[in-house]
């Protein structure tokens, strides 16, 4: 690799361009587009990535993901009003991310995909209850959801005016979920699966690998990830199945898709994951 590539990839990774990858393992080819984002070089065309587009020559290993039927699950996180409705309490700043990554779309593919192969779905969700509320310190955004009443319930039994709620499902969302089949977990508690029974609920139904999605990107998606990579399950992240955060003076999607690239196995876009889990189940 020439310095004049390193100083390339350096400086595109700097402005939250990384890469998408895609797979030959899942039926996958490598693609280029004048469209997208790129640099001709002596040795290779290099190629960095928004949310809907693959790298080529980024500078990283791409490990793969193969969809292996009977160990891998979809697991969307918070696919709730608060974040993905107009209606919601976080909608104002996380708006224009759902909106360019084409999220709520997006996710409703995963789902329909995961629903008609087969594909376990995992859920794990965000609640506060009255006593969350008690609590003696918080960080930065804790602080924030708890202000704004975020993902608020009057109590772990209580469904009293929950229909329709920021708590509730995306009304688009509820047949993939409500459907019997799906796995809703106990709620996580600030962004990680730490605090809720999502590794048991996978462990005891066989799932060693994870489609991971949902809201936030810089949240609790990331924190997901990582912690599912500590419990040695393999992760890959659909990247515009996911959103953040824009505020003045910081975008959280570009902060977690640079950390999504860097850690996760594999990072590739709805379009070509969806494909990925309908080609699994025909083999």
């Amino acid at each position: 690799m020439t310095t004049r590539t390193v100083l390339i990839l350096v400086s595109a990774a700097l402005v939250g361009l990384v890469g998408v990858a895609v797979y030959e393992n899942t039926g996958l080819a490598q693609n280029h587009d004048d469209r997208i984002p790129h640099v001709e070089t002596k040795e290779a065309v290099v190629v960095v990535a928004t949310a809907k587009t693959p790298p080529v020559n980024d500078g990283l290993p791409m490990p793969g993901f193969e969809i292996t039927p009977g160990k891998t699950a979809l697991m969307v996180t918070d696919p709730q009003n608060d974040f993905l409705s107009p209606e919601g309490v976080a909608w104002g700043v996380v708006s224009k991310s759902v909106i360019e990554n084409g999220t709520i779309e997006n996710l409703e593919t995963l789902f329909k995909a995961a629903d008609e192969t087969g594909l376990p779905i995992f859920i794990s969700p965000h609640y506060y209850y009255p006593y969350d509320h008690r609590w003696k310190f918080a960080g930065t955004l804790e602080v924030l959801m708890h202000n704004i009443s975020m993902f608020d319930r009057p109590g772990q039994l209580d469904v009293t005016k929950f229909k329709g709620s920021g708590s509730d499902w995306l009304e688009r969302y509820k047949p993939y979920i409500n459907n019997g089949k799906t796995i809703v977990t106990s709620p996580h508690k600030v962004y990680g699966p730490e605090s809720n029974d999502l590794v048991l609920q996978m462990r005891k139904a066989g799932i060693d690998k994870v489609i991971l999605a949902g809201m936030s990107a810089n949240l609790c998606v990331e924190s997901h990830m990582r912690e599912l990579i500590e419990q040695g399950f393999e992760v890959m992240i659909v990247t515009d199945a996911t959103a953040a955060a824009i505020t003045e003076h910081y975008n959280g999607y570009t902060a977690a898709l640079i950390n999504f690239r860097m850690i996760a196995s594999a990072i590739d876009n709805t379009e070509n994951t969806a494909k990925a889990i309908r080609a699994a189940y025909k083999k």
